[in-house]
């Protein structure tokens, strides 16, 4: 019986959020505790299956535990903020938003590059089901531990922050101020399902960000044969996170700190993983 490494990240990323959990004073420890344990003996009886069913479990349950993760970030939504760092923040965005004129560009053409960043922003929550059927679709199934490796290396360590950088997105600490001047049926999606479902303990750094340059990385990486794929997600990526700033979701620092977090899985990629915690390396040839 063998986890993979997609698996032993997972446990690890557990068990850290329940010893944080133990020495920061936030609800629901015994939660996170439960957490910690149930996981690992979830992937032990799976690994224990000898049907091809349950080998082929793993990838998917793998993937859905990223939203028990960031459910998790919600519990320490209580701890104490003073609003200096979004103060800092929001000085660098109306930089960028109307000296650099981003706000402008995009809404130059009407409600057609709004609506496209609302779109992105929306599909964020589908890149890691995406990415495991994409393997699927191309008959690569080998390879998704990798690939799912990756992406949640990227995807993790962006919640593992949170609880060290408390702080509000930019259209909840500072209300109407600097938000787009289109309205589309997307982004009244959007805000209603941050309302009903989003977290509120952190936006630094952005995990939308983070995860979308991380599968990039990992699509590139583990699927060369087909390029269009891997590119098609990194222009996906930087639109993503251009709409966390137009849209206000997030701070530009937000943005930047996203793609900084994701270059831990892409510095793994060009250095060939040494510690060989990719199962079977990296393919070397199509």
């Amino acid at each position: 019986m063998k986890l993979r490494s997609a698996e032993w990240l997972l446990t690890v990323y557990f068990a850290y959020v329940a010893l944080i959990s133990a020495i920061i004073p936030v609800p629901l420890k015994l939660a996170s505790l439960a957490v910690a344990v149930l996981v690992p003996a979830l992937f032990a009886a799976l690994a224990r299956g000898r049907h091809v069913g349950f080998d082929m479990a793993r990838d998917w349950v793998a993937v859905g535990l990223v939203l028990v993760a960031y459910r998790e970030m919600d519990w320490f939504s209580s701890l104490p903020r003073n609003f200096h760092l979004e103060l800092t923040w929001l000085n660098w965005d109306r930089t960028i938003l109307y000296q650099c004129g981003l706000q402008r560009a995009i809404e130059s053409l009407g409600a057609l590059l709004p609506a496209y960043l609302e779109l992105c922003y929306a599909l964020v929550y589908a890149v890691p089901p995406f990415v495991v059927a994409v393997l699927y679709f191309q008959h690569r199934r080998k390879r998704v531990n990798g690939v799912v490796f990756l992406y949640l290396l990227g995807t993790l360590l962006a919640y593992a922050l949170f609880p060290f950088f408390p702080s509000d997105p930019p259209r909840v600490v500072f209300g109407a101020s600097d938000m787009p001047n289109v309205m589309t049926p997307l982004r009244q999606l959007n805000l209603w399902l941050l309302g009903s479902y989003g977290i509120h303990s952190s936006v630094f750094p952005s995990a939308h960000v983070s995860s979308a340059f991380s599968a990039a990385w990992a699509l590139m990486a583990y699927l060369p044969e087909r390029r269009r794929y891997g590119i098609g997600m990194l222009v996906y990526a930087v639109s993503v996170a251009v709409a966390t700033v137009y849209g206000r979701y997030h701070y530009a620092a937000d943005a930047v700190a996203g793609l900084a977090v994701s270059l831990v899985p892409a510095i793994m990629i060009l250095a060939r993983s040494p510690l060989r915690l990719l199962r079977g390396g990296l393919p070397a040839s199509p």
